[in-house]
């Protein structure tokens, strides 16, 4: 594996600004509105069927939404419901992202998910569990004995009383990825809007005309894929309630980098109604994650974190791997679900009006993105979908910031480490801050560059990042 992934210099990824034609957005073939990683995998697919797509975001940056808080896990759809537009599309898209990850210089660790029963109940479900996935074809699903698992996870903890084995599940980078699929769809003649919020939407009987922030455009087909706002989207173009998002709020704890070696393995819990539970697993970028609460709320907005949830947080990653006691929490954060009252992807397309509706896409939808994306493609453009595939993909490469590669700090001439605790250079942040995709905020550099990610959360860092990103973002930092 990380002899795929090593790759050239950082330097050798930037390019020139893109410069946006004003004229050439008076029509395109397809508006997709929310630069999440479902829309950044849909501009993608569409792109490299030859359509002209505009993917606009309201935000400075994409996975500003629901994407930018994840479990960073590639999940094989064993447990999804069977028969379901989310079971299809995580296999669709587990399945593409084998075929395409190395193309594009993104990292996948196989390092394979146990899930643990820890009291009768939960042993009841372990037999479900192995079934459901075998019908959903992950067919080397299999149960195994107690010592097997702890033979493969020996600072687990005691109590548990059955285990299953899935092979399939694997670590990955969860914002090079959707930075790699709209890099793509660039390279292919996509064209991304930021700062561009949709006000109001008519479909004429022949196209949309969609005022925005950065003033009208004008698409044949319009894909909503707003993920928390995608409901009130709807309702915006369409008029008609389809479905409400109820956001569900996951707070998860970060412990440091030393605390990784406690475990290779993904910990799951048996599977709820409303939530996958309490995961325990390494991060592709060295660090072990306990997380997500699943917290409905109200807001859409609201990702803080509070200390008591963080604290019973503490205690049942503790509780299943005792070791964590002894190991620093070095980082806490919260992501928000866009879920819905339904137990299904909200994937229609109404061909009467040019208008695809991606709602309702949860903690999988990571997996998912590029079996959405082929399905959205496949109602937009039917066969034409796979016929006007471009006979030779450009494959840009997106720079490795992960542990699983050769990173820019092992290079020469990289300007020297501006972020110690994550080994970030001042070469990969200078390229960061250029190109056709580049960062115009704090949380865009991190998520590109993994500055501010470590245990100083910035504190020693921040003034030279402050001088090296003055005039690139659209919040200067404060020194």
């Amino acid at each position: 594996m990380t002899a795929e992934l090593n790759s050239p210099p950082v330097s050798e990824y930037c390019e020139p600004a893109r410069q946006t034609n004003t004229s050439a957005r008076q029509l395109c073939d397809v508006l997709v509105v929310g630069g999440g990683v479902v829309g950044c995998a849909v501009t993608r697919r569409l792109a490299l069927a030859g359509a002209h797509v505009i993917l606009a975001e309201k935000e400075a940056d994409i996975l500003e939404g629901a994407s930018k808080g994840n479990s960073a896990i590639l999940h094989t759809g064993f447990d999804a419901p069977p028969n379901s537009v989310e079971q299809g599309c995580i296999a669709d898209g587990y399945r593409e992202f084998l075929e395409i990850q190395s193309r594009l210089n993104l990292p996948l660790v196989k390092t394979g998910a146990m899930v643990l029963a820890w009291d009768h109940e939960q042993a009841a479900r372990i037999d479900a569990i192995v079934a459901k996935a075998h019908a959903n074809g992950v067919k080397d699903v299999a149960e195994i004995s107690t010592d097997a698992a702890r033979a493969q996870v020996p600072a687990l903890g005691t109590g548990f009383t059955r285990a299953v084995h899935i092979p399939g599940e694997s670590l990955l980078d969860p914002w090079s990825t959707p930075l790699a699929y709209l890099h793509q769809a660039l390279a292919h003649g996509a064209e991304f809007l930021h700062h561009c919020e949709v006000h109001t939407g008519e479909f004429d009987g022949n196209r949309w005309r969609v005022a925005t922030s950065q003033g009208e455009l004008q698409a044949r087909w319009l894909v909503n894929s707003a993920g928390l706002y995608g409901d009130q989207l709807h309702h915006q173009l369409i008029g008609e309630p389809r479905f409400r998002i109820r956001p569900r709020k996951g707070q998860f704890l970060v412990y440091d980098k030393s605390a990784n070696q406690l475990t290779d393995t993904i910990i799951l819990p048996t599977p709820q109604e409303t939530t996958k539970g309490i995961v325990i697993c390494p991060t592709i970028f060295g660090n072990l994650l306990v997380g997500p609460t699943a917290e409905d709320q109200e807001s859409r907005a609201d990702a803080s974190v509070d200390t008591a949830t963080l604290s019973r947080l503490k205690s049942v990653g503790e509780s299943i791997v005792p070791g964590l006691k002894e190991h620093s929490i070095t980082g806490v954060y919260a992501g928000i679900r866009p879920a819905t009252d339904a137990r299904d992807y909200q994937l229609e397309a109404d061909s009467k009006r040019q208008y695809l509706c991606i709602g309702g896409i949860r903690s999988t939808g990571l997996s998912a993105a590029l079996g959405i994306a082929r399905r959205a493609a496949k109602l937009i453009l039917g066969d034409q979908s796979a016929a006007d595939t471009p006979d030779s993909i450009q494959w840009p490469s997106v720079p490795q910031i992960s542990e699983a590669g050769q990173r820019d700090w092992m290079r020469p001439d990289n300007g020297g480490i501006v972020c110690h605790c994550e080994l970030v250079t001042r070469r990969e942040i200078k390229n960061a801050l250029l190109g056709p995709l580049p960062a115009r905020s704090l949380s865009g550099l991190k998520r590109r560059t993994r500055a501010t990610m470590g245990r100083c959360q910035g504190f020693y860092c921040s003034a030279e990042l402050s001088e090296l990103t003055q005039g690139h973002l659209d919040c200067p930092l404060g020194i």
